[in-house]
């Protein structure tokens, strides 16, 4: 990222680094494995994070409660920083928890539920946050997203 940076300085754009499911010897699994990518790259301001739903839960993160969704957005505070959250992946899983199988479901179709996703859409703190589908369903997923702001 730093030669990325080096070579297209000046340029505005962000890197972007997305939460993984963890799979193989994929890093990026955990918020404290971002962090540590990220304390090595010399431009911070040229760093953006992107949560994918999916990936966190399938990671490890149960974010199946409100409490676990607090929890989750705390350790983001203490580890990479909210405004550092630029981008969110807004995805059920077809695996359960810790499975580390990133498998996209439409949303309250799969093993996360929907309590987590009304969370997050009524959550003033992500309102300018783009939110990105990533599942086949899209329209009926967009409906259901809307349905609860």
């Amino acid at each position: 990222m730093n030669a990325i940076h080096d070579d297209t300085a000046g340029v505005g754009v962000k890197i972007a680094l997305e939460t993984t499911a963890g799979q193989g010897t994929a890093l990026g699994c955990s918020l404290e494995q971002i962090a540590l990518i990220s304390e090595g790259v010399k431009e911070h301001s040229r760093l953006a994070f992107c949560l994918d739903t999916c990936h966190m839960f399938v990671a490890g993160y149960d974010l199946r409660t409100e409490q676990n969704y607090l929890d989750l957005f705390r350790r983001i505070d203490d580890t990479i920083g909210r405004k550092n959250l630029r981008v969110i992946h807004l995805n059920d899983s077809k695996r359960k928890l810790g499975s580390r199988v990133d498998r996209h479901e439409d949303i309250g179709k799969g093993t996360i539920g929907v309590e987590m996703f009304r969370l997050i859409m009524r959550d003033e703190s992500l309102k300018d946050i783009p939110k990105i589908i990533e599942t086949p369903g899209d329209i009926e997923n967009i409906q259901l997203l809307k349905s609860f702001v």
